[in-house]
């Protein structure tokens, strides 16, 4: 463990429960960064009370502890100084050794000091899901992007993680959509499916769906068959679907996702499943019959006039929906694939279904204790002018159009370098899909952020190309010092404050992306990355590492510390999905 502020953490709870006795032990000692010192201990000031002391003299105590004044202080040297500020608060200023010392132990580990979990978790990500019927467009952006951050983070975590794409790939409109495929011929299907255009494709279907009578019988007969899995309906089933896919798959790889063909889990994967779910909840009285329907009343959930509100399971003319399928889901993941955890990482519009799933499946005996399902909330895309983001015409936009549209913005940013065109075009797709996937990945999962292009690929702020950029300025140090990153190793010396602040800061990478797992919010990784970049520019800016006129010690510790932050900043942008070129 080398983060300060786990550390120190640990060392305070050490120093209450000789204080105060071990029923202190656990409190939380509420370390911050301060700009009074390196970090800011406030626990006196909440166990005051508890106490029934100042909370000046609780800090006190709590410092004569830390610091070995204490009568019978034991253990080790505290790494630093403490002294009581204000009414009650710790200034806590670590020491240049010890942080040098911490310094040179993260630049050893090959995991710049992220351990891994212990034990590992088996964890399922539901995430993208698009509907096969329909295009991708903008709103599954964040889903894919959010949810591929958490399963790279997971896995670098030492997790077991089962990605599942659970796409809409089954269900009554596919009777219209396969007859239709059998009207225009499978190969002008194919080709209109393969190039996205899944809306032209379903609004066709639907416009003779319901306007010719004949054409709506031969659907209906095809659900039929469909739900029957009548060989020649599954072959066109299968067409459809594959050429779907395909261009599901051209999304995935130039947005740089991780999605594969073996993580696609769609409806249709629980179909046979469905009948024996009903059954089950009904004999077991988990689920009744109301009006017809077959519902489940989880406890807590009313509508109007304060009635309980039902998650239907079954229609009242036998139909299944969501809510079927997704309690087949859940059974299944959690009993066949053995899970730990499930995030689901969809819309917050389906905040009141998810709670009624997990409570449902909870009531059911299907999601014990132990097991925890979680919805990560996706907010919303919007417009410059605040409104949900869609074309002038008022059409959601294309997925593949809107990131094409990045890498040629991309490109026009770094126009006038001294680039041949395959490099112009391989450094704009990466600062493309960097500018755009760190744009969602910068906020709040659950916030709603303006789609901009102007802001999201500007080279200075909080963006994707700005830290970028760091990197490959940090690669071109290494390049003009004819050495390799990795070579660089030290000893670390710390003679200026902007040293300091760079050695201080790496030192938390490891906890920040054990919170970011922890509390699925990839945001945190963004802006301590963010923070990361904008203090070794400070560093950058007042620490020559070059010159002729730096000592040859000087030099070789600035150019380890360039060398860990480099490696921290590719492992962060690597874990968020964000392409690093090697120049910029």
């Amino acid at each position: 463990m080398t983060d300060p502020q786990l550390i120190l953490t640990e060392r305070v709870q050490q120093a209450l429960a000789a204080a105060f006795g071990t029923d202190y032990a656990d409190a939380d000692p509420l370390i911050r960064p301060s700009q009074f010192a390196d970090y800011q201990a406030n626990v006196a000031m909440s166990l005051s009370k508890r106490l029934r002391r100042a909370p000046r003299e609780v800090a006190q105590k709590i410092a004569d502890r830390l610091s070995g004044r204490a009568e019978g202080a034991q253990g080790d040297a505290f790494p630093g100084t403490v002294e009581v500020s204000g009414p009650g608060f710790l200034n806590i200023t670590l020491s240049d050794d010890w942080i040098a010392e911490q310094t040179a132990e993260i630049m050893a580990d090959p995991r710049s000091g992220v351990a891994q979990t212990t034990p590992p978790q088996t964890i399922v990500i539901d995430y993208s899901a698009p509907n096969a019927a329909k295009e991708m467009h903008v709103g599954h952006l964040r889903t894919t992007i959010v949810g591929d951050a958490l399963a790279r983070v997971h896995e670098h975590l030492g997790n077991k993680v089962i990605r599942q794409n659970h796409l809409g790939d089954w269900g009554t409109p596919f009777g219209m959509l396969i007859e239709h495929l059998l009207d225009i011929g499978e190969a002008t299907a194919v080709a209109q499916l393969e190039a996205g255009e899944g809306n032209a494709y379903y609004q066709a279907a639907r416009a003779k769906f319901d306007s010719d009578p004949e054409f709506n019988q031969r659907a209906r007969t095809r659900v039929v068959t469909l739900q029957a899995e009548e060989p020649e309906t599954m072959r066109l089933w299968h067409i459809f679907m594959d050429a779907t896919v395909r261009y599901f798959n051209k999304v995935y790889s130039q947005l740089g996702v991780t999605l594969t063909d073996d993580d696609i889990a769609g409806e249709s994967m629980y179909n046979h499943m469905l009948a024996r779910v009903c059954d089950e909840l009904q004999e077991r009285g988990v689920a009744v019959v109301s009006d017809g329907a077959l519902c489940i009343f989880p406890p807590g959930f009313t509508g109007r006039e304060d009635q309980p509100l039902p998650f239907m399971i079954r229609k009242s003319d036998g139909g299944y929906g969501y809510a079927t399928t997704d309690m087949a889901t859940i059974h299944y993941r959690v009993q066949d694939l053995k899970v730990d955890r499930i995030l689901y990482v969809i819309g917050a519009t389906q905040a009141l279904h998810m709670s009624m799933l997990f409570a449902s499946a909870r009531m059911a005996g299907w999601l014990p204790d132990h097991v925890r399902a979680e919805h990560v909330q996706i907010g919303s895309v919007l417009g410059s002018d605040g409104k949900m983001f869609k074309t002038r015409s008022g059409e959601s936009i294309k997925l593949l159009d809107l990131l094409d549209e990045a890498e040629t913005r991309a490109a026009a940013v770094l126009a006038g370098r001294d680039y041949d065109d395959a490099a112009r075009a391989e450094i704009g797709h990466a600062v493309g899909m960097g500018a755009v996937k760190y744009a969602d990945l910068s906020v709040s999962h659950d916030s709603e952020y303006v789609f901009d292009f102007d802001r999201m690929l500007a080279l200075t702020g909080n963006t994707g190309p700005y830290l970028q950029y760091a990197t490959a300025r940090i690669r071109s140090i290494f390049r003009k010092a004819g050495m390799a990153p990795a070579t660089a190793t030290g000893p670390i010396l710390l003679g200026h404050p902007a040293e300091r602040a760079l050695a201080l800061q790496v030192l938390g990478f490891g906890s920040v992306v054990n919170e970011v797992a922890e509390g699925s919010a990839p945001h945190k990784l963004a802006a301590y990355l963010f923070e990361t970049a904008s203090i070794f520019t400070t560093f950058y800016e007042n620490c020559p590492v070059l010159k002729d006129d730096v000592d040859p010690a000087t030099r070789a510790s600035r150019l380890a510390l360039c060398a860990l932050t480099l490696r921290v900043l590719e492992t962060g942008l690597d874990l968020l999905g964000v392409p690093v070129p090697e120049r910029m």
